[in-house]
């Protein structure tokens, strides 16, 4: 029996699940599964897997059913005493599996280890920090104002805390990966690995990313756990609704740029500032939040991208 699931969610990443797998197969800690569910992908990603060779590799395919019944069809055909899910288009670290599991066994108290996170473009290189946030114990409200885990590719569960809780909630389009990790906070102690382990791909070209649809979900998660969270922490419900909105905000302008996403992005600005007004205070962000923005919605996508990029190489030499 494999100490440890790794489990791949993965619809249509032919360009990228090899050197994903390829991180895993890598890690120093080698007693591991590695669960790969094939989700109705039509393009040549079964062709890709087929040409990996490792016995810890197992492939199974069903229709398309979105990333959260994935990881639960993931998690029933698991057979580790530990679980972590990656993303088909994330990396790991080579000592992400052996720090997480030694940080868990070093505190048995925890259930959940989880590391810090990075971002990385379309071809592997670094673009900027992600949140580097150290909270070990009960984590639940911190993790109720502002998602610090930062992905689905990040935690090392014990399988006995999914057991008890139950799987990712299959109606939530998004989010699930934050509703899951607040479940877990609500029953369960958290350890930090304080170091950057998680490869987070962040795609330029990318104009599918659904930010209506994530902030539909990420209200039903806040107001779903508001409702049950002690009355004494009550009083952070707009905080965190202003944290979610400042999240989305860069979300929305992420990728390819677009008109319509970037109209909605000084939407989601405008709700964070009403939320608490005091961010308007970090001009800095602001101006530039605003800029990229105007730049967007302004000009065509291709004009917008390769002006945004000389401005940031600009800034880079200067």
């Amino acid at each position: 029996m494999p100490i440890i699931s790794v489990i791949i969610p993965t619809h249509n990443s032919a360009r990228t699940i090899k050197s994903t797998i390829a991180s895993i197969l890598n890690q120093t800690f080698t007693d591991f599964e590695l669960i790969v569910i094939n989700d109705g992908s039509i393009d040549t990603t079964l062709e890709t897997l087929k040409q990996i060779e490792d016995s810890r590799l197992q492939v199974f395919s069903y229709p398309n059913g979105g990333v959260a019944l994935s990881r639960n069809r993931g998690i029933s055909l698991s057979k580790g005493e530990f679980i972590s899910f990656i993303d088909a288009d994330d990396l790991w670290t080579p000592d992400k599996l052996e720090l997480q599991l030694k940080a868990l066994q070093a505190n048995p108290q925890a259930k959940i280890a989880y590391s810090w996170t990075d971002w990385i473009d379309e071809n592997d290189r670094w673009l900027r920090p992600g949140i580097h946030t150290t909270l070990n114990g009960d984590v639940y409200q911190h993790l109720l104002l502002i998602d610090f885990i930062g992905s689905g590719s990040n935690p090392l569960i014990h399988s006995c805390a999914l057991q008890k809780i139950g799987g990712f909630d299959n109606s939530l389009t998004n989010a699930h990966d934050w509703d899951m990790w607040l479940r877990l906070a609500s029953c369960f102690e958290f350890v930090a690995v304080p170091s950057v382990q998680i490869l987070y791909r962040i795609c330029t070209n990318s104009m599918s990313t659904n930010v209506w649809g994530m902030e539909v979900a990420s209200l039903k998660v806040i107001e779903q756990h508001y409702r049950q969270a002690p009355a004494s922490i009550q009083h952070l419900k707009k905080q965190t609704l202003a944290n979610r909105y400042q999240y989305l905000t860069f979300k929305a302008l992420e990728g390819t740029p677009c008109p319509k996403k970037s109209l909605t992005s000084a939407r989601f600005l405008l709700l964070s500032v009403k939320y608490q007004a005091d961010w308007i205070k970090k001009k800095k962000i602001i101006l530039i939040v605003l800029f990229k923005i105007f730049i967007s919605t302004l000009l065509p996508s291709q004009y917008a991208l390769l002006f945004m990029t000389f401005i940031k190489e600009s800034v880079k030499k200067s």
